[in-house]
């Protein structure tokens, strides 16, 4: 029976949603259990023959899309589990996926009030919040905005766009200044979307050498910028980083702070990664002078473990956001309507529809408390910290540099090399050791944590964590598999 119509119904659909919802709940347990593999690897011609993946003009019944549901589940990586370290996100918070089931079932936008009316006062309270935990004037008063936006690559880009705006406000006399004299510096470790959005605001960005901890190098910085400003270039904003994505480095804010009120030009602060810190009385210290910038990009999703995605940025200039994007279209934020129209926070937005993606961090926040987010993270720095002392304890396994933050980057160096260290060729042979222990590990479903090059320094591991499920005998789990999996390398 065809069944196209958008709406459920009790008849046809209640006993369905019922079953798919079992399958859901015992899907999220059985993904996090420490019984079950990260993941059941397959390659893509089998995994083909598998699912189907192809379109077909006529539809599926209910029990075939349930043996659908329930193969995307069992051939997908489990990133709730215990044993994905791979990327900057992991963990299933419970509450966090109470969050997304609200969310897509409430399937909204958040434009206008009309539409949206919970979701807007409550994206304006987290972001109230937010400010007042970055930013305070001398009253300690709270200032400024934010955005949610769908990714930090993307708010990186809002920001640079911020600062150009701001700086050709700035520069009275200047106003048609080509963006292609523009100049923004960041570090040469900074995330890559800085360079992406390079090229589509058509303005340079100039790479500063790091140090051995991956920190902007403050020396070559001003070197840099005074070279720029003898060419005739506007040097306009400067992106620090606090958490990089490799190392997790923390460039020095204080004195990039100073830089920009000397030169004049916009800090933008990428804390995609360490802004989650700020919950922490403990590590806070790591974002010092974070206050000083123009704004900060901060996403949830990482560091405190809301379910992708959640992202934020946050400026200190109250009406800079409204004087960038808003354009007052009269189908959407009209000025006659029956409610406040400061209400209707779409028109700040550069993207119209947009996913309310604080529902699930909010959810959260309910369910935690502020002290129960400082308990994740101090969790999880503590579990860093004892990573670190197991790579200096154990034979075989080497630190690439000293940590600050949770990154904890190491190099695993098999039996035959450690007694050939001396040999010609020993920086290309353990070059290659990161990637084949990759595939086993992977092709097993045993771990998963990621592996890169980094400037002249051969494949490196990096372990990350943002999953406070996880303990001190999966910290070990970690290091026995990797011996067990390069034990006949």
């Amino acid at each position: 029976m065809s069944d196209w119509q958008s709406i459920p119904c009790v008849e046809r659909h209640k006993q369905f949603l019922e079953k798919i919802t079992a399958i859901l709940i015992d899907s999220a347990f059985e993904s996090v259990s420490r019984e079950n593999p990260v993941l059941r690897w397959r390659e893509p011609n089998h995994l083909q023959n598998i699912i189907n993946f192809n379109l077909q003009e006529q539809p599926h019944n209910q029990d075939d899309l349930l043996e659908i549901a329930t193969k995307v589940f069992k051939y997908s990586v489990k990133t709730g589990h215990p044993y994905f370290m791979n990327q900057l996100f992991s963990g299933l918070d419970p509450y966090g996926l109470v969050g997304q089931w609200l969310t897509d079932i409430l399937n909204s936008s958040v434009y206008t009030y009309e539409v949206a009316p919970v979701l807007t006062l409550m994206e304006n309270t987290v972001i109230k919040k937010l400010l007042s935990m970055f930013y305070k004037d001398e009253n300690g008063s709270t200032i400024g905005d934010g955005l949610f936006c769908p990714g930090g690559s993307f708010a990186n880009g809002i920001a640079i766009n911020l600062a150009r705006y701001w700086f050709r406000k700035k520069i009275q006399n200047n106003k048609n200044i080509s963006s292609t004299n523009l100049v923004l510096f960041t570090s040469e470790d900074a995330h890559y979307s800085i360079l992406k959005w390079g090229n589509v605001c058509d303005i340079e960005v100039v790479l500063i050498k790091t140090d051995e901890y991956g920190r902007m190098d403050i020396n070559d910085l001003k070197i840099k910028i005074l070279e720029e400003q003898k060419k005739g270039n506007y040097t306009f904003s400067i992106i620090a980083t606090a958490g990089t994505t490799v190392l997790g480095a923390f460039d020095p804010l204080i004195e990039i702070a100073d830089i920009c009120e000397e030169f004049n030009m916009w800090l933008h602060v990428d804390a995609a990664w360490g802004g989650g810190l700020i919950f922490s009385r403990k590590h806070s210290v790591l974002l010092r002078g974070i206050q000083r910038a123009d704004s900060i990009l901060f996403n949830a999703h990482k560091l405190l473990a809301v379910p992708q995605q959640c992202s934020l940025l946050l400026t200190k200039h109250k009406s800079i956001f409204t004087e960038v994007h808003s354009k007052h279209v009269p189908y959407l934020f009209q000025k006659d309507k029956f409610y406040p129209t400061d209400l209707d926070v779409g028109d700040k937005y550069l993207q119209c529809g947009r996913r309310p993606d604080v529902l699930k961090f909010w959810f959260m926040w309910q369910a935690k408390g502020t002290s129960g987010f400082e308990k994740h993270i101090d969790h999880l720095m503590k579990l860093s910290a004892l990573f670190k002392e197991e790579v200096e304890k154990r034979d075989g396994f080497k630190l690439v540099t000293n940590p600050c933050f949770i990154n904890v980057c190491f190099w695993f160096i098999p039996l035959t090399l450690r007694i050939q260290n001396s040999i010609y060729d020993y920086k290309k042979r353990l070059h290659e050791v990161a990637p084949k222990l990759k595939e086993k590990m992977t092709k097993r479903g045993s771990l998963m944590i990621n592996y890169q090059s980094l400037h002249e320094k051969p494949n490196f591991f990096r372990f990350v964590i943002q999953n406070s499920g996880v303990d001190t005998q999966d910290i070990f789990y970690v290091f026995d598999e990797l011996e067990n999996l390069g034990e006949s390398m």
